[in-house]
């Protein structure tokens, strides 16, 4: 068997294979409540064959969204409106669906990609003030955010357990705390963004505190018979940021609490200044580092990994356990079922969908009921 589609465990969850959907924003949702375009949009992707489907970055908070339209579960009516895509797409899904879960900090209030992503003033129409660390602004043109006070640190660590407890009573596999792309974790732990005085700023151990402190009370409020992971931008690629020492500080930290997966991305805090390397798989070597020199912590590569051959060797040579892909979902929702057929594996797949293999992989697609062809 191709280890690419080797079982994998995490917890008391099992996932069928080393493939994850990763979280993709859609920016449609209203007031942070899931519409119809999720049941179609992850509906389509619950039926991918991946051992677990991530349910894009999820507000803790209205302030915490980082566009109008970003999807949100802090109130009652977010709550309802997913439980009524999760009942819609759940009876067909042929993976496990997690949940990302974040604060967009100085990135907060910004517009929609289509309607230019930038961030919004006060006083237009939809905009709030972003808030974070300390007053300086993401980018040289955007006005700074507001710094936060302690107590208000305090109020968005309960939101991130009220949205948990949330999760968990929607049913939700797994669950991942984003401390990336420059969002409000990744911003207490960069030098960047991080110019505070106090227990949360200076020092390595004050700027990993809040993540700490987060991952502490939502693995509290979580169920425990079920894996929490994190999202970790590795490095700031910019000179005197945050690195991948300070990333595998962090990581033993987190592992030291019961993290059950890191998820190794990068950038994200300082996109006027950051220097990224981009090709295939350029992220995948922070994953291998990270593997290496946090061993017993199960690693999550991404990053530009789009071509079967190239996952499987991701897992054959340790470089990680899990291969996490995002737009070529998007542009290929059958991605797995064609890795399968590439690599001479069997996944399952919905019954009225048998039919679409080609004669020469017809043996590709098993019954997501029972695992029979």
């Amino acid at each position: 068997m191709p280890q690419l589609f080797s079982p994998f465990k995490l917890r008391e969850l099992t996932l069928a294979n080393r493939v994850v959907v990763s979280p993709m924003c859609q920016y449609s949702a209203v007031e942070g409540s899931a519409t119809d375009w999720h049941i179609a949009h992850l509906g389509s992707l619950s039926i991918s064959s991946a051992g677990l489907l991530m349910i894009e970055a999820t507000a803790v908070s209205a302030a915490g969204r980082i566009t109008p339209g970003c999807l949100g579960l802090y109130s009652d009516a977010n709550e309802a409106a997913l439980a009524r895509v999760l009942a819609a797409i759940r009876p067909h899904a042929s993976t496990a669906i997690g949940m990302q879960i974040g604060h967009a900090g100085r990135k907060a209030s910004s517009q929609e990609p289509w309607n230019g992503g930038g961030l919004m003033r006060l006083g237009e129409t939809r905009a709030w003030q972003p808030v974070g660390p300390s007053a300086l602004p993401q980018l040289p043109d955007e006005p700074p955010p507001r710094a936060l006070e302690l107590s208000e640190i305090e109020a968005i660590k309960e939101e991130f357990v009220a949205t948990a407890r949330r999760a968990a009573r929607l049913g939700i596999a797994a669950l991942e705390i984003h401390a990336a792309h420059g969002y409000l974790l990744h911003s207490f732990l960069s030098p960047i963004a991080n110019q505070r005085q106090d227990r949360y700023g200076g020092s390595l151990e004050n700027r990993m505190r809040l993540t700490l402190e987060v991952f502490d009370a939502v693995r509290a409020a979580w169920p425990a018979e079920r894996p929490l992971g994190v999202r970790l931008s590795c490095s700031d690629w910019v000179e005197g940021g945050w690195d991948m020492a300070q990333s595998i500080a962090l990581a033993r930290e987190l592992k030291a609490r019961g993290c059950d997966w890191l998820d190794c991305s990068s950038g994200g805090v300082a996109p006027a200044l950051q220097k990224i390397k981009l090709g295939p798989g350029y992220q995948v070597p922070f994953a291998a580092e990270m593997r290496q020199a946090v061993p017993g912590l199960p690693i999550m590569a991404v990053g530009l990994i789009t071509e079967p051959a190239q996952a499987e060797a991701i897992i054959a040579n340790g470089q990680a356990d899990l291969v996490a892909l995002a737009r070529g979902f998007l542009y290929n929702p059958r991605w797995v079922w064609h890795a399968a057929a590439a690599l001479g594996a069997t996944v399952t797949a919905p019954r009225q969908y048998w039919r679409s293999a080609p004669r020469e992989h017809a043996q590709v697609l098993g019954d997501v009921r029972t695992g029979q062809r």
